[in-house]
């Protein structure tokens, strides 16, 4: 009996280790922003582009405005704030949104504190931080209605837009490849999900918001499960789903039909003229 106790107190006592050590390093899994090549200095894409600083607790964070074409002198249009991924900066994000500009819509492309050129270190609390600065900032503009803004987030970045929902008001949410809560993934590492510090419990922050929610989803998606998706359009009580047949990394497969997919539902929850 004794060598079983010695065992079993053995194998605990490794066990509790590895958890330690998983607890200290779950941010540099979470946040691999040392994998991203960044440019030593942005390079401004064309079509007056505005690099702005949003004032933050850890330092400033950077943010690109892009402006909406043909606004009217003293109109005021849309505005998307969009959240990356875990693997991504914004320097390579102006490209995916010029369509949306066309439309008539203004895009936030928001860094996460730590990446890029931005000061602090990510967490759930500085990436929130950082996403209520920009989006006070945002809607202080004289060419931003206030009343039509989207929020848009991929993977993690749906977390932060989720976080940001329950502190600021938005007229639309839109989540790409988004998880329910971080906190399930911990089951993969065989630890126990309170360890999880940065949670991103977008599961019941979706249940609060009131306003039209859609949801992009591989059903593939051998990352973050096609069942979040299902989870999530369940719980908003606004919620749409739309699948595409890929994975993670390759939503969306066509992308006229995501553009189409996305456009229509803006028009629908009318923060876009069906006209633009």
């Amino acid at each position: 009996m004794k060598p079983l106790v010695t065992i079993i107190g053995g194998a605990l006592t490794l066990y509790i280790l590895y958890c330690a050590v998983l607890f200290l390093a779950q941010r540099r899994l979470m946040y691999p922003r040392h994998l991203v090549q960044v440019p030593s200095a942005p390079v401004m894409p064309p079509g007056g582009v505005e690099m702005l600083r949003v004032p933050v607790s850890g330092g400033d964070v950077e943010a690109w405005f892009m402006p909406p074409a043909h606004l009217q002198p003293g109109g005021r249009a849309p505005a998307v704030i969009f959240a990356h991924g875990n693997a991504e900066v914004i320097d390579y994000l102006p490209g995916e949104f010029g369509w949306l500009c066309e439309l008539g819509a203004g895009v936030l492309l928001v860094e996460f504190p730590g990446y890029g050129r931005s000061r602090g270190k990510p967490s759930q609390a500085s990436i929130t931080e950082a996403f209520v600065s920009a989006y006070d900032m945002l809607v202080r503009r004289s060419d931003v209605d206030g009343n039509r803004i989207i929020l848009m987030g991929r993977s993690v970045g749906g977390g932060a837009v989720c976080a940001l929902s329950e502190k600021r008001p938005a007229a639309a949410m839109v989540l790409i490849s988004a998880f329910t809560s971080a906190r399930v993934f911990a089951a993969a590492y065989f630890a126990p999900g309170f360890l999880v510090l940065d949670p991103f419990d977008n599961l019941s922050a979706i249940r609060r918001y009131p306003n039209p929610v859609l949801i992009f989803h591989g059903e593939h998606d051998e990352i973050i499960p096609f069942s979040h998706a299902g989870a999530l359009a369940g719980a908003a009580p606004a919620g749409s789903l739309i699948g595409y047949p890929c994975g993670h990394n390759d939503l969306p497969p066509d992308l006229n039909r995501f553009r189409q997919d996305l456009a229509n539902f803006l028009m629908e929850a009318g923060v876009l003229k069906a006209e633009g």
